[in-house]
């Protein structure tokens, strides 16, 4: 299959395209700028990174936190992402974006010796100019832990070593509840992307104080925790456990979260269908253009790998 530029020089818009439309039905419209991360734009057409000339070949997503798309040059596809810099009600959030990049490319570059997070790419420019609020990495083959998906022996063994490494050097993952965050690569290995809210320790100031490796600590434990959850759903035959086991050994921390979490998600489920944003019961794949690691559509992983 041969890879065509068709969105980008086609449909420059995200909320245009007719994959997003299949995906949100009629009643869907595209994010008002305020709920974008890049406001009205998408990511640029081109980029540099360490000099090199990389075209966008496809938008993954693009949500309140941060624009992600995957680029092609010649030396091999990259994905980068765009953190926040569309203001809040008038509100700068050009500092955030720059803090989530500086954050991010700081993880890659401490666990790139572990060979299961993708390697950063370098300084980002567009235009001529710098984008520190932009990060970018080399695009691992592969796919998102689908739901009934059966991995190889060695998968959770050797995530379950990554999370070790993590948390010796002072690193909780945080985020590892969303399956979409656990890449299976063709090579049959897990990699672990999108360290947006990951959580270190650094010698300064109070983070080697004692409450502070407490709250690691409390997070770290919640890695423990989704890494067993995600095991015996995939791979219950390693783990001698059944899921209501595993929930029995669930963090108190994680019940008092999500004891808030779960009515404000669906407060904001809510405003999303009140806005038109999503239909139904306000789950992201009804969204106009819903990111590919959520819906996981086989025919966009298709056009991917021929990109």
């Amino acid at each position: 299959m041969k890879a065509s530029p068709w969105r980008a020089a086609t449909f420059p818009r995200i909320a245009e395209s007719p994959r997003g439309q299949r995906a949100a039905g009629p009643l869907a419209r595209p994010r008002p700028p305020l709920f974008r991360a890049l406001g009205a734009a998408d990511p640029p057409l081109r980029i540099d990174v360490d000099g090199r000339s990389y075209r966008r070949v496809e938008i993954l997503k693009h949500d309140s936190w941060a624009a992600t798309a995957i680029y092609r040059g010649a030396a091999g596809r990259i994905v980068c992402k765009f953190n926040r810099q569309q203001p809040i009600l008038g509100i700068p959030m050009r500092w955030l974006g720059r803090f989530l990049a500086r954050r991010e490319a700081s993880m890659l570059r401490r666990l790139e010796s572990t060979g299961h997070v993708p390697r950063l790419s370098g300084a980002i420019a567009a235009h001529g100019r710098s984008l520190p609020y932009a990060v970018a990495h080399a695009y691992v083959p592969g796919h998102p832990l689908s739901p009934d998906e059966r991995v190889a022996d060695g998968f959770f063994p050797a995530l379950q070593v990554l999370l070790r490494r993590m948390h010796a050097e002072g690193i909780a993952y945080v985020d590892l509840h969303k399956r979409e965050n656990i890449i299976v690569g063709d090579d049959g290995r897990p990699y672990l992307i999108d360290f947006q809210i990951s959580l270190a320790l650094s010698p300064r100031w109070l983070a080697g104080s004692n409450p502070c490796r407490a709250v690691l600590r409390l997070f770290q434990d919640g890695d423990d925790y989704h890494l067993l959850k995600h095991w015996v759903n995939h791979r219950a035959d390693q783990c001698g456990l059944t899921i209501d086991e595993v929930s029995n050994q669930r963090p108190w921390w994680i019940r008092a979260h999500r004891s808030i979490a779960v009515p404000f998600r669906t407060l904001r489920r809510m405003l999303l269908v009140a806005l038109r944003i999503r239909t139904g019961q306000g789950m992201v794949a009804s969204e106009c253009f819903a990111e590919d690691a959520v819906r996981n559509d086989p025919a966009s992983m298709r056009q991917r790998a021929a990109a």
